[in-house]
């Protein structure tokens, strides 16, 4: 049985802890790995090489810090297969997919190539008589994030290459679910030139968490992952006094109205709904048919839905895997359950479906249910699996409603051909991120990404200006260099400017 070690000071190590916790292969429902899990003596350890390598690379000068971040982004082009397949094989979700978090993880550490242009500060002169005034952003020391199993190579990169590049050293907590793109990533760094204990991963659950969480030397943390637990992690971190920016869960709505293109919009709610089996933050769970849009479209979306090829992700046909667990395909059967008790109409049932020689694997395939409400706990639940909820609204207002009564607000997305409706959803939508024909509306890298309300915990969003925000502190210094003769007087006054 392979066991997957934790990345402590540029070194593979089993550390202190023998606790370890299975790594499953979704598609075969096998235990394929297993996963040292850090007790806190093995995430001081990890924080103590962390603090050590400050000392230096804070010092380190942003030519260094770019020409690492150039050959990371190199590598991660030429191990891309590796990559994809590794997250293919511990994630489940099939391997094209896997590529597309990649790139997208990539184009961080391109935004973080030009670090220099990020951090570049601001010179003001003679605000006073011989006084000049000029600002700077110095890192904080070390940080930590803890990132979820849906996206273990693209989450991470939306924090680390920041983080480092602007001076900090750093200790990612993974998911234990599929670790072992970090440590990948961690041997590209090393590859990369990244002196040793600047990037550690430590793997673990709940005890390693709350570790990070209190440990007085980490000055702050990253979270991604349910709403719960990002207000777990937003609380008892800054309650230590840290920086904290939390990312939560998620329920989507996707607004169609009557005048979209309905061929269009169903191709796209399907492979926002059901690519990667629904495990995503920016997932649509819940399209809004509006009006008479609702009759044409459920149809369509039923016949796009039982098209969708499920097998093993490493297979090239596979347009979905399975879920991460036996308990994530159960829990979604049961959310298809209550939906049908509750008065919810399935139109399709993925609770049916069987891949040929994958029997014991987590899969459940698309699942489709019309005339949901509100009410329903398949509506107000993050179900985090493949299935589509549509709900019917009378018109915009109501659609509009609907989404700013909704607790969560990470993502939302409108289709219509008509420009006033678009404009006026994505200005009266309280969502942090917004797509106008666009199902899946994901900022690039140099925005940020982040929700509102239940989805965002803390007052940054993650990566881009924001991120490197979040990464550093702003210093200003006045300074006055006097002549010989000092004859400037000191004054007992505030002083005033002159």
């Amino acid at each position: 049985m392979n066991t997957i070690q934790h990345w402590i000071n540029g070194a593979a190590t089993p550390a202190g802890s023998t606790r370890t916790a299975p790594v499953w292969n979704p598609a075969t429902g096998e235990q394929q790995a297993q996963v040292l899990l850090a007790d806190p003596a093995d995430v001081d350890t990890a924080v103590s090489a962390a603090a050590k390598a400050f000392e230096s690379w804070r010092e380190s000068s942003l030519t260094t810090r770019t020409r690492v971040m150039f050959r990371l982004r190199e590598l991660l082009v030429e191990h891309e297969d590796e990559l994809a397949r590794t997250v293919a094989a511990e994630h489940g979700k099939v391997v094209d997919d896997a590529r597309g978090e990649i790139v997208r993880g990539r184009e961080v550490v391109e935004y973080a190539c030009g670090i220099i242009s990020a951090l570049k500060g601001g010179y003001s002169d003679q605000v006073s008589t011989g006084v000049d005034s000029f600002s700077f952003r110095q890192p904080l020391g070390v940080v930590a994030g803890i990132t979820p199993f849906n996206f273990p190579v693209m989450v991470p990169l939306w924090m680390h290459p920041i983080a480092i590049a602007c001076g900090n050293t750093f200790v990612l907590k993974p998911s234990e679910r599929d670790p072992s793109a970090s440590n990948i990533m961690a041997r590209l760094y090393a590859e990369a030139g990244l002196p040793d204990g600047v990037f550690n991963v430590v793997h673990g659950a709940k005890p390693a968490v709350d570790r990070l969480l209190d440990h007085p030397d980490i000055e702050a943390v990253s979270f991604v992952g349910s709403t719960p637990i990002a207000r777990y992690v937003h609380e008892k971190a800054t309650a230590s006094g840290k920086r904290v920016q939390a990312l939560g869960g998620a329920k989507n709505h996707a607004v169609v109205l009557p005048d979209a293109d309905l061929e269009f919009a169903a191709n796209h709610l399907t492979a926002a709904a059901f690519g990667s089996a629904g495990q995503r933050c920016m997932a649509v769970s819940a399209a809004v048919a509006v009006g008479g849009a609702a009759d044409a479209l459920i149809p369509v979306l039923a016949e796009k839905a039982t098209a969708v090829t499920v097998g093993p992700g490493q297979d090239p046909s596979s347009e979905m895997g399975p879920v991460i667990t036996a308990q994530a395909r159960d829990r979604v059967a049961g959310y298809v359950a209550s939906g049908a008790e509750d008065g919810a109409v399935v139109v399709v049932d993925g609770r049916e479906l069987a891949v040929p020689g994958h029997e014991g694997g987590f899969f459940i395939g698309p699942t489709l249910l019309d005339r949901v409400t509100p009410e329903m706990g398949v509506y107000r639940d993050e179900v985090f699996g493949p299935l589509l909820v549509v709900v019917r609204a009378a018109d915009l207002d109501e659609a509009i409603g609907l989404i700013n009564a909704n607790p969560y607000g990470n993502g939302t997305a409108i289709f219509t051909s008509d420009g006033e409706s678009a404009r006026r959803f994505q200005r009266e939508v309280k969502v942090g991120m917004v797509g106008v024909n666009v199902p899946i509306p994901v900022p690039m890298s140099h925005y940020s990404f982040g929700g509102w309300k239940d989805s965002l915990f803390g007052d940054t969003h993650i990566h881009g200006p924001e991120g490197v925000g979040f990464y550093t502190r702003a210093k200003v210094v006045t300074s006055r260099w006097p002549h010989v003769d000092r004859s400037v007087e000191a004054a007992f006054d505030f002083p005033t400017h002159g």
